[in-house]
Order: structure tokens, then C-alpha cells, then sequence
């Protein structure tokens, strides 16, 4: 079990990250293309992935072992900027810190010997590794960012919703059953026995759709204090648009297109049914068939229930109504898939469980 203590600044200084971390899901979505445990809503992931890689799982797999720890320098704070951002951070980690990080991996087997060149403080070596996370982000997270990232939006318009409602200890005693809010201290499901002091540095709560199971958070109590935590798990949707179905047949007429305009950032079925002046009953059917079509996520908010857009919702609302700087969201399916270069294979590692 994980402890992690708080004080009073640090409840002041509890915060949910603004969008996904695009480091943390590509480390985290590596342990679930090597996750043999069946899991249906990964199913179709893996194998179009798979498809696509070209040897970037062996690059990879020395650094992100089939269990337990991975150095904390793949997963930087830039991760919230960008892929850019984060690969700069990745190349510029001070040598002495992937030493030390390198060295704390398990012994259970002879690191290659381009690991022990990063581990000496080689800097090629680092080149290497960034141009293995760019490719494999580009095959296993780029293809499915939009649908990824509205579930994580959908579990920050939550979270979100619980602090405006009782503050930071609301907040905490949301978040899902792996964590337990007792104060002062949140118990988290871990795979090891630890405390984290927050010492007045607050927590930065990341809501993560490839974090299955335990949280994860960094290994060295001294870097900016960071959970991450799995999304509501619910089927995925399929890469493309789906084809026209009995519940998109429904999907007509004035009230249901003002529904999907009332929904804005999220809100509840009562806040839905008073902005487009319905009755509460009639906002929940709606809501209903809505979902159903694919158009909103909907997540448990106490005895309430929090309603989003998801990306095809978003794009038929921009769609009726096109907003200037409105970020894409439809989903324009996976990339054609490369060629493997000369000397390389498609492939996968052994099964893993989430740090």
C-alpha cells in the first residue's frame, strides 16, 4: 500500500492535470500491449499496433521491464506540454540521474549494451531511446489520442465537479476505489509498502486511460509529486465512426441537438434538463439515447451522474455549429501501417502488470 500524507498547504495544493500526459500514456500503453490478461476493450489496440511497430517494443522492453519499476526520467513533467517538449526533457535528463535511475533496475537479466551505455553516461544512446518513444507513440497512442483523451476529460469533468462541490476533500474522496480518502492521509492499492510525504509540495492527480489496475507515481520521493490513476474503465469505442444504427436513426430533431449544445464542459441530468428547459425525466431519455449513439460519455457523480461529449459528439456539435479554434476531435482512424526497416521485427514482450 502506498500512503501519501498531506498537510494543509498541501490540500491547498491539490490539483487534476489540464489535459493527458503523453509520455505517461505511451510508457503505460507499452505495459498493456505485453498484458496477455484478457482485456476485450484492448483487444483491437493491440492488434492494429502491433501491426504497425518495427522493433521499437526491443528497444523499449530493457527499460520498461514486465513488472514493477521503469525510470522515472521517461515520464517528465513536459509530458503535459507535448511530445516535443517531453522528448526534449527525455534527451537533456542529466547523466548522473539516468545512472542512477538506470542502475535501479532488476538484475534479471544482462542490460544490452546500449542500456549500459546510457547508464555511463553516453549521450547517442539517449537519442536513441527518444527516437524509439517518438515512433512507438505515433504507432500505439497518436491513432487513438482523441477517443483516449475525451475519456480522461470525461474523469476530470468529475473530479472537477467534486471540488467545486466540497473542495479539495471532496475531491480526494472521488476518486476511484483503489484510493481511499482517510485524513490526512490517502491509502493507495500499490505493489510495494511506502509513505509519501507531500512536505507542502500538493499532489497532481493524472487521470490515465493505459493505467490499469494499481496507481503508479514516481519512485524518487523527491521529484513533484505525481498519482496516476486509471480512467473508468468502459468498452472503446471503434477507431472510425460507427455505421448508422437504430439509436442514430433516433437522433433527430431540436431537442436532442440542444442537448448536445447544453452539455458544454459537463454537467448533470438536472443542470442538463434546466438548460434546455425539459423536464428531468425527458433529459435523462434523451441523455440516454444520446449515449447510446456514441455522442456522450457519462460518468457517477455521487448520487448524481456527470454527462460529456465524446469526440463524435463533439464533432457533430462543431458540425451544426463550427466554433473558430475549435480543436479536432473526430477520429480519423489509424495510420497506414510502415514497413519494417531491414534487420527488424513486429513483435511483442511477455506479459505485464501495471508498476
Amino acid at each position: 500500500m502506498l500512503r501519501v500524507h498531506f498537510s494543509g498547504p498541501d490540500l491547498a495544493r491539490v490539483r487534476i492535470a489540464a489535459r493527458p500526459d503523453v509520455l505517461w500514456e505511451t510508457v503505460l500503453s507499452f505495459h498493456r500491449l505485453r498484458d496477455r490478461r484478457s482485456d476485450a476493450t484492448l483487444s483491437n489496440w493491440r492488434n492494429e499496433t502491433r501491426a504497425r511497430l518495427n522493433g521499437e517494443t526491443r528497444v523499449l522492453a530493457p527499460l520498461v521491464p514486465t513488472r514493477g519499476y521503469f525510470p522515472d526520467f521517461l515520464t517528465p513533467g513536459e509530458g503535459l506540454l507535448g511530445l516535443g517538449e517531453a522528448l526534449e526533457a527525455v534527451r537533456a535528463t542529466p547523466a548522473e540521474r539516468v545512472h542512477a535511475e538506470v542502475s535501479r533496475l532488476p538484475a534479471v537479466r544482462p542490460l544490452p549494451s546500449w542500456v549500459q551505455a546510457l547508464r555511463d553516461g553516453e549521450a547517442a544512446p539517449l537519442g536513441r531511446l527518444s527516437t524509439a518513444l517518438r515512433n512507438y507513440y505515433e504507432a500505439a497512442v497518436a491513432p487513438y489520442w482523441p477517443h483516449l483523451r475525451a475519456r480522461i476529460e470525461a474523469d476530470r469533468a468529475a473530479r472537477g465537479r467534486a471540488l467545486l462541490d466540497g473542495g479539495a476533500d471532496s475531491l480526494l474522496a472521488s476518486l476511484p476505489p483503489t484510493m481511499r480518502w482517510r485524513p490526512p492521509v490517502l491509502e493507495v492499492d500499490y505493489p510495494a509498502d511506502r509513505d509519501l510525504h507531500l512536505g507542502g509540495r500538493g499532489l497532481l492527480l493524472l487521470p490515465s486511460f493505459f493505467c490499469r489496475g494499481m496507481p503508479v507515481t514516481f519512485q524518487d520521493p523527491d521529484l513533484t509529486p505525481v498519482l496516476v490513476y486509471p480512467v473508468e474503465r468502459t468498452p472503446a469505442r471503434p477507431a472510425t465512426a460507427p455505421a448508422p444504427s437504430h439509436s442514430l436513426g433516433r437522433l433527430v430533431g431540436r431537442t436532442r441537438s440542444a442537448i448536445l449544445q447544453g452539455i458544454g464542459g459537463g454537467c448533470t441530468t438536472s443542470e442538463l434538463a434546466r438548460r434546455v428547459d425539459v423536464s428531468l425525466a425527458s433529459a435523462s431519455q434523451h441523455a440516454t439515447v444520446l449515449r447510446d449513439a456514441g455522442l456522450l460519455f457519462t460518468l457517477r457523480h455521487g448520487s448524481a451522474v456527470l454527462h460529456t461529449l465524446t469526440p463524435l459528439g463533439a464533432a457533430l456539435l462543431r458540425g451544426q455549429a463550427p466554433e473558430v479554434g475549435a480543436e479536432t476531435g473526430t477520429h480519423l482512424g489509424p495510420p497506414p501501417p510502415r514497413e519494417p526497416a531491414p534487420g527488424q521485427e513486429k513483435g511483442a514482450g511477455e506479459p505485464v502488470c501495471c508498476p
